[in-house]
Parts: structure tokens; C-alpha cells; sequence
């Protein structure tokens, strides 16, 4: 699933790609809204509030979607060759005179009023990258549950916006915890630093091309996609399991020496090893 700082570069190249322009293509590729017409009304705005991108157009309507896990928004000039996947794959077309963007895999994609955005995003905490930044009312969401596995607090939406798979196992790498500690175990001194650690990682990875948390030239990451390969920081072997319910795929890695607390007693499925044995970073 794509991270804020990933959903901050959709938002942004779709913004300047569309902003201001008139759209003289408008083609919704789904049941619901294949009557749907925008053609002829500007675009004003594409901003992002968690991991959800909000399109707002004259006249009050708001194109609110959703990348999931395989989504994508991509950009192509007049002429340009469209290479972001099969036309099957397509869910929507927002064409303008110098620019055509296309929705791909889009798994949710809705047309509200824009005066109703708050129905889509008004559960989300405070968003990492958004002007409603708040590291007090972020931590205090975390707190709510305190026997909650740290890993799962961090994911969780409504606790802070922002925050999937791979920031979650390298900012409880960068804590020294394990992410199957409890909330209310985490000390309380590294407890609060959790809030600006995690702003400042998407902070300076939003304009970056390749995420980077390590500061280490050509290791971009502390653990993730990491396992069997030794920690940067101890040599010891990192490891990788499955967390949550099991409803999703959400390999977790994780340093048994650096990061104190549970952890499953053994790794995830081979299946996991395999796949991300030759992950870079």
C-alpha cells in the first residue's frame, strides 16, 4: 500500500498537471458513474489528506480515490504513449488540452459534492504531511489503546495519516522496538518522539524519488525488505512475519537485537523470504 509521502507525489503531479485547466476529456470506466460527463468544467485543485486524493472541480464536485495496494495515477503529455498498464485496467481519464491523467486499478474512486469531503476523510487523524499536523493530538490517539501492538496503532488511520507497511518497520526500528510491542510498554521518552520522528521521515522523503531513512549511501532503508541480510547496525540476520488479522498481505521485518519486546516465534512463510531476498536497500 503506498505511504504518505507517495500519495503527496500523486497528488502534487496530478495538481500540476490539472489545476487550471479545462477538461475536455472525462471518461469514468466503472458502472456507477459511466454516465458521468465533466467535460467543460475546470479542475481546481488536487490535494491529499492521509493516503486519499481529493480532485475538486467548478461546481462543487470532489473526485475522492484511493491507490490501495496496486493503484496508480499517471500523467501523459498530448501524443504520449499511455504505459501504466492494460486499458482493462483503466478506471478513469481526466484529459485537458496539454495533459491527460488516468486512474489505473483504482479501487476506490468516488464523486461527491465537495462540501461532503469530511464523509470520506473526516475519520482520519492528524495527517503527517497536511496543514492539520497536530504531534500531541497524534500521540494521544496512540495512547487511546494501550495494550494495542505498536505496529497496528501506527497503521491505523484514524490514530495519524499517513503511515503503511514500510515506515511502520522502520520507525519501530528507529524507536528499538519490536512492532508486537504494546503502546503503553514504549517508553514514555521514546513515546514522544514517535510523533516528530515519523513527521520528519515523510517530510524529507515527499520530494524524493527513492524513500531513504538510513542516511546511508546506497542502503535507503534500516530493515525492510531486508531479511535474511544482516542490520546495518549489529550484523544480526533481520527477520520477517505477517502482522495483523491476516485480512491483507503486511510483511513486517523487524532487528531481533536492536528492537526489544515480542515477536512472533517464527517468521513469516517462506513464500515471504523469497520474495524480498533480493529487495534493494
Amino acid at each position: 500500500m503506498p505511504e504518505g509521502d507517495t500519495v503527496w507525489q500523486a497528488a502534487r503531479r496530478l495538481h500540476e498537471a490539472l489545476a487550471g485547466e479545462v477538461l475536455i476529456r472525462s471518461d469514468f470506466r466503472v458502472p456507477k458513474y459511466a454516465t458521468v460527463d465533466l467535460t467543460g468544467r475546470r479542475v481546481l485543485s488536487t490535494v491529499p489528506r492521509g493516503k486519499h486524493l481529493l480532485t475538486r472541480f467548478e461546481g462543487g464536485l470532489t473526485l475522492h480515490t484511493h491507490l490501495r495496494m496496486e493503484g496508480a495515477w499517471k500523467v501523459y503529455g498530448a501524443g504520449e504513449r499511455w504505459r501504466g498498464g492494460p486499458g482493462h485496467q483503466i478506471r478513469v481519464i481526466l484529459g485537458t488540452e496539454p495533459r491527460t491523467a488516468v486512474g489505473y486499478r483504482l479501487q476506490v474512486l468516488e464523486l461527491l459534492r465537495t462540501t461532503e469531503e469530511e464523509r470520506v476523510v473526516g475519520h482520519l487523524g492528524p495527517d503527517l504531511l497536511g496543514p492539520d499536523w497536530d504531534p500531541e493530538r497524534a500521540l494521544a490517539n496512540l495512547r487511546t489503546d494501550p495494550a494495542r501492538p505498536l505496529g497496528e496503532a501506527l497503521l491505523d488511520q484514524r490514530n495519524l495519516a499517513g503511515i503503511g507497511n514500510i515506515y511502520k518497520s522502520e520507525l519501530c526500528f528507529l524507536l528499538g522496538a519490536t512492532p508486537w510491542l504494546p503502546v503503553g510498554a514504549l517508553p514514555a521518552d521514546r513515546a514522544e518522539k514517535l510523533p516528530g520522528l515519523a513527521h520528519r521521515l515523510l517530510e524529507a522523503n515527499r520530494d524524493r524519488p527513492v524513500r531513504q531513512t538510513t542516511g546511508l549511501r546506497h542502503q535507503d532503508l534500516f530493515v525492510y525488505g531486508r531479511a535474511p541480510r544482516p542490520c546495518l547496525r549489529c550484523r544480526t540476520p533481520v527477520r520477517v512475519a505477517d502482522q495483523g488479522d491476516g485480512s491483507q498481505e503486511r510483511p513486517t521485518y523487524w532487528c531481533p537485537t536492536c528492537q526489544t519486546g515480542p515477536a512472533p516465534a517464527s517468521d513469516a512463510p517462506q513464500r515471504w523470504r523469497e520474495r524480498h531476498r533480493r529487495t534493494p536497500g
